[in-house]
């Protein structure tokens, strides 16, 4: 573990990046924020931190009291990581953080990973506000991802199909995903637009074809 670092500034923000400031941290904190993962899961998602990086900060991140270690029960009988409510409290930073950087997205580089549930957070920000709580699912090209909007605690998304019948499903291409992901484009109007195709009959479903047709009004 290494030792902990400080900017030695009685300032709020300063004990904060103290904690979180270390890179790869913020991001870590966002492949969990899908609920429990394996070590090997996070390394697969977040490709070019070496393990050493990773291991480090992890152990950081436990010492620090955002994520904590267990062992799955049989027959998963594995080690996974996960965030504590201090660590779940960094969601609301890592939005804000996002909605920043929306301007910086620019096109997609020759170099640049891309993993579909990347998309989950920037769809999660674009549906705050939404009336009525529940499971959505998102497919893409690339990949499905699912949202748990209104979700008082646990993980706010997950990776893949939802694992039951959902109370809304989006599908989408990438290009209309990473407009809504730049702040070009709400949903509402890729819904009325046709660029999203709305299935389910859950609260979720039927807010979404409300608001479109608000736009016919």
């Amino acid at each position: 573990m290494s030792p902990r670092r400080s900017y030695d500034q009685y300032c709020s923000a300063a004990r904060a990046l103290d904690t979180v400031g270390d890179r790869w941290t913020l991001l870590i904190v966002r492949e969990l924020l899908a609920g429990p993962r394996r070590y090997s899961d996070l390394h697969a998602d977040l490709p070019g931190v070496s393990t050493d990086v990773l291991a480090s900060r992890l152990k950081d991140m436990e010492r620090d009291g955002l994520a904590t270690r267990r062992r799955l029960p049989p027959p998963g009988a594995a080690n996974v990581y996960e965030l504590t409510g201090r660590g779940r409290e960094l969601l609301p930073v890592l939005q804000a953080l996002g909605r920043w950087g929306e301007a910086e997205l620019g096109e997609l580089r020759p170099t640049d990973a891309v993993r579909a549930h990347w998309f989950a957070l920037p769809m999660l920000r674009a549906l705050a506000g939404l009336e009525g709580a529940g499971l959505v699912e998102v497919r893409l090209e690339e990949g499905s991802f699912h949202l748990h909007i209104g979700a008082e605690d646990g993980s706010v998304y997950g990776d893949g199909p939802a694992a039951g019948e959902p109370d809304a499903r989006l599908t989408l291409d990438t290009a209309t995903c990473t407009a809504i992901s730049r702040g070009e484009l709400s949903v509402a109007d890729a819904v009325w637009d046709g660029r999203i195709e709305v299935t389910g009959d859950g609260a979720p479903a039927k807010a979404l074809r409300e608001a479109a047709d608000e736009r016919l009004v």
